[in-house]
């Protein structure tokens, strides 16, 4: 399946999913660590999906899809929690790290 490039800019809120969503969490755990219900995080992940043109299917999960394209275009700072160094690092010029993909 290809992932088109982000369709609209997100919201403060489905940036807040998805990087909960790229944790690995439920929505009812998405729904209790953000103070809203699971249905406005199930209608936020539809929504977000729908802004990388992630259709859903019989054969598609919609959430690792998402998961994959939120990292992908905003970064992996879902495994900064794991210990796991990103793959994009190179020495800067001041010998400091500095990912070369991944910027903020």
């Amino acid at each position: 399946m290809e992932l088109n490039i982000l369709l609209r800019e997100l919201m403060p809120f489905e940036h807040l999913v998805c990087e909960h969503l790229c944790e690995g969490m439920t929505n009812a755990a998405i729904a209790k660590a953000t103070s809203h219900t699971e249905k406005v995080v199930e209608n936020t992940v539809s929504r977000t999906a729908h802004a990388f043109s992630i259709k859903s299917s019989p054969e598609v999960n919609v959430r690792v899809l998402l998961a994959l394209a939120y990292r992908s275009h905003f970064g992996d700072k879902a495994f900064d929690k794991l210990g796991i160094a990103c793959h994009h690092l190179t020495i800067g010029p001041n010998g400091e790290q500095i990912c070369t993909q991944h910027n903020d």
